[in-house]
């Protein structure tokens, strides 16, 4: 899997191998390899073992794709990819090889591996044919061929007399073997973001979770003290293995019949092979029927070796059925072997059981091979795909091949060829066995409540398979992301599947610097010897010593196996899982490429002993931040996810089990149009995307349409209020108006004349005797009093003031009124209108008026109006 690249802060140390380029290469047309630019440098015949190459030839590039700590050990340029006839540059560095193209300087995927995830690498040579009785001058080519553990058979051209070919081989031999386990990547990379919680405390959750305590929280002191010990009816939590000492390959806690003791559970250890006794590995949270696990029994040669507290502890799993009062259900003891295997193995002290020493069992076997025949069995697999890919190894697609079509056209016997190859490798028969095995486990338990007890020889490989299967489709928890890696963390790492020596890692345990055997495998350093396979030119491999292979004998694709099988289920079922096969391929290419530690050494007991979980990062964690970093429309998300539609066990029929080619694994490499199998769900996740995208627009819409509905009805609110206001002004205008006719009338109706200004100011003249000296009052609204002037015209001119009633008039005016006005009370005031004095012949010189009589005014707007 292509990791996200990261900025390093600086450039490793690089040693640049650059060919030297003679006359007669110049004259070379025959292939693309002599386009290329040749620059003669010095090279160094021999690296240190232990050390870098000389700083004389260590350039100073600085690469933004490489990793945290990632650093450049060797760098060759011109080098061809001979799959893709693509040349570029050649880097190794303490992490993967990287093929850069030599045009675009982009990574090419095919030709980037990294280095664990290498299962040998071999030096060869290719000596083109000549014609007959033809002297041939041409150089042979140096060839570099890379088999790889995820299907994927590379080889790398190089130039002749360079030297490089060499120096890759070197560095890729000091780097793919380090001394240590210390000497990883991941190691020196450190944690990082990806750190790793506690593996102790998330076993634990998933034990309590089995055991109906989901809501309790298991914490460090809780494990120091051993605490953890919880129970329900029929199960406890044990702690008699908390310090490895019973079995140094179970996890630290056990999950055990409630009835059977700690010194009961010490004794029936004993028995089993690599004291691996049986335990509970899954319980149904309804019936109560178990999955349990265990090694062989060591019944021995005769098959007559018996142990009481084993067939106790066994019987024990068979609890009684809630349905029926008093009945037992029913144990199937499951033997993962062949029948002849597991009598074999009583030759060296295992066996199986017999049904007459268990309590109301049956033992069944179920036929799947050992570790070995998986190890043949990929291999041959990956020749196969390899020969009939479209990229294969020797750069000529499988349609060029003997001039004619050998998939698809008309050469039948080529066709017959290649699917008779296909079965001989056995990888799809293996796969159904699995899947075949791990569905009747699942259908005993779902359908009669009956408990399952598994195993194989030692109970950590095919046992694993068949529980960890098994378990994925009883219990939808285990379909999800969260429970696939609870599933993962218990049945695989914590009951001690050796990844170390399954993947070709370096251990701890045995030897402990001694990681790697250079054994022959079963995948020659030479190519395919498949009848089809008929390559121009020969190609040979420089001996022994040119070979090199980074596994061990005990090597075996077994967890790969498995994830296969998921795959096939995911298949079968495309809703029942949360995660998709992009999810599993990732996930698959993480563990090989061991970036991270969750998958190192053998053993919980030998990484807590590494402190593996504090020095390395956590593959989980990673693959949770790539999928936050898209959210759900992340391409490890199952589109067809519907955990509604299956929230009970899948029971595949028989029929159904017909596993395929896995495309996104399998054909990656050697078909990589064919591999694109799931394109209907690449569709459907563009339209899921475009869909959400639209969705958010939508949603963007809806949020403004609903901000300017609020914006519309504040205005709208606005508007009323202002209509309100308007309305009142008007009524106030037109009380005003009336008020001021009124006033007029009763002005006019004293002889006076009105006249009301623009300017607001009005204007009263009252008539007077000629004999009388005119007099002119002019007053203006804005004013609280008037002024007595003398005017040269000889009519009166009086002024209305608005008073308040505790003002004292000066007015001379206002004096006049109060003498001349007969209807004047008593104490002073003016009875005006109330004293009718406005229907007296007009006598006065001066009227008075207050607030009371304008108020009043209004009120006898009728005593004013003209007589009809």
């Amino acid at each position: 899997m292509a990791a996200p690249p990261r900025k390093r802060s600086g450039g490793g140390r690089t040693t640049s191998l650059r060919g030297d380029t003679s006359e007669s290469d110049k004259l070379e047309s025959t292939t693309s390899w002599d386009a290329l630019e040749w620059t003669k440098i010095e090279v160094p015949s021999k690296f240190p073992s232990n050390s870098r190459p000389d700083s004389r030839y260590v350039s100073h590039v600085k690469f933004d794709f490489l990793l945290e700590a990632e650093q450049v050990i060797v760098e060759g340029y011109g080098v061809v990819l001979v799959n893709t006839d693509e040349a570029g540059t050649l880097i190794v560095t303490n992490f993967r090889l990287i093929f850069l193209s030599e045009g675009t300087r982009n990574i090419i995927a095919l030709g980037t591996i990294p280095l664990t995830t290498i299962e040998k690498f071999s030096k060869m040579v290719m000596k083109a044919q000549s014609a007959p009785r033809q002297f041939d001058k041409t150089p042979s080519r140096r060839l570099l061929q890379v088999i790889g553990k995820d299907m994927r058979i590379i080889v790398f051209g190089f130039r002749p007399k360079t030297k490089q070919r060499r120096a890759v081989f070197d560095a890729l031999l000091r780097c793919t073997k380090p001394a240590s386990l210390w000497d990883l990547y991941a190691f020196t990379s450190g944690p990082s973001k990806f750190k790793n919680s506690n593996p102790k405390e998330r076993l634990l959750i998933e034990y309590f979770r089995l055991l109906g305590e989901g809501s309790f929280r298991p914490s460090m002191s809780m494990i120091e003290n051993g605490s953890f010990t919880f129970s329900n009816d029929l199960w406890r939590i044990s702690s008699i293995n908390s310090n490895y000492a019973m079995c140094q390959s179970y996890p630290f806690a056990l999950i055990v019949p409630k009835g059977i003791s700690d010194e009961e559970v010490l004794q029936a250890s004993s028995f089993r092979a690599r004291c691996r006794l049986p335990v509970v590995s899954w319980c149904h949270p309804r019936s109560g029927a178990v999955l349990a696990r265990s090694s062989q029994p060591l019944v021995g040669l005769m098959m007559n070796m018996r142990s009481n507290t084993d067939e106790k502890l066994v019987a024990a799993l068979c609890t009684q059925l809630a349905s029926v009062r008093g009945a037992r259900r029913k144990l199937y003891i499951a033997d993962a072997r062949p029948r002849k295997n597991a009598l074999a193995n009583g030759a060296m002290g295992g066996g199986s059981e017999s049904s007459s020493n268990y309590f109301q069992s049956e033992i069944v076997f179920f036929g799947i091979d050992n570790i070995h025949a998986m190890r043949d069995s990929l291999a041959r697999l990956r020749d196969y795909l390899d020969t009939y890919g479209a990229t294969s190894s020797d750069g000529m697609s499988s349609f060029l091949r003997h001039g004619g079509w050998t998939w698809g056209g008309g050469n039948l016997s080529s066709m017959s060829a290649s699917v008779s190859t296909l079965g001989d490798s056995g990888w799809l028969i293996h796969v159904q066995n699995v899947l075949a095995g791990s569905a009747w486990i699942a259908a005993r338990v779902a359908l009669e409540s009956a408990s399952v007890l598994v195993h194989c020889s030692d109970g950590w490989d095919r046992t694993t398979q068949l529980v960890s299967l098994a378990s994925l489709l009883l219990d939808p928890y285990y379909r999800t992301f969260t429970g696939f890696q609870a599933l993962v963390e218990k049945d695989w790492l914590g009951f001690g599947h050796p990844f170390s020596d399954r993947i070709g890692m370096p251990t701890v345990s045995g030897s402990g610097n001694v990681p790697y055997e250079l054994t022959r495998q079963t995948s020659t350093g030479s190519f395919s010897t498949s009848p089809m396979r008929q390559p121009s030119g020969s190609f040979t491999s420089q001996g022994p010593s040119s070979t090199h292979a980074q596994t061990s004998n005990n090597y075996s694709p077994i967890f790969m196996q498995w994830i296969d099988c998921v795959s096939q289920l995911l298949r079968m079922y495309p809703s029942a899982f949360e995660f998709s096969m992009v999810f599993l391929v990732d996930f698959l290419d993480c563990l090989l490429s061991c970036r991270f530690g969750n998958f190192f050494c053998n053993s919980e007991k030998e990484r807590q002993e590494c402190g593996v979980s504090e020095a390395c990062g956590c593959l989980w964690a990673y693959l949770a931040d790539l999928r936050a970093s898209e959210g759900s429309s992340h391409v490890h998300y199952n589109f067809f996810y519907d955990p509604v539609k299956h929230a009970d066990a899948l029971l595949p029929p028989a029929a159904a089990l017909a596993p395929t080619l896995w495309p996104q694994f399998h054909l990656r490499w050697a078909c990589p149009s064919e591999a694109q199998a799931g394109e209907l769900e690449a569709q459907f996740r563009k339209m899921a995307v475009k869909f959400s995208e639209l969705q958010k627009e939508k949603e963007v819409a809806e949020r403004k349409a609903k901000e300017i509905t609020t914006t519309m009805e504040s205005l709208s609110a606005e508007l009323r209020n202002e209509k309100q206001l308007s309305n009142l002004a008007m009524n106030q205008a037109k009380r005003a108006s009336k008020e001021n006719e009124a006033i007029k009338r009763a002005v006019q109706s004293l002889g006076c004349n009105v006249h009301f200004s623009t300017t607001g100011d009005c204007t009263v003249g009252i008539e007077s005797n000629p004999t009388e000296i005119p007099q002119k009052f002019i007053n203006s609204s804005s004013k609280r009093d008037g002024t007595l002037q003398n005017d040269e015209k000889s009519d009166l001119s009086v002024s209305i003031t608005v008073m308040a009633d505790n003002v004292i008039p000066h007015n001379p005016i206002d004096r006049v009124c109060e003498t001349l006005c007969p209807l004047r009370t008593q104490d002073g005031v003016c009875r005006w209108p109330d004293a009718g004095c406005a229907q007296l012949s007009s006598q006065f010189v001066g009227l008075k008026a207050n607030f009371d009589a304008f108020d009043r005014l209004s009120i006898y707007d009728s005593y004013f109006q003209p007589e009809g």
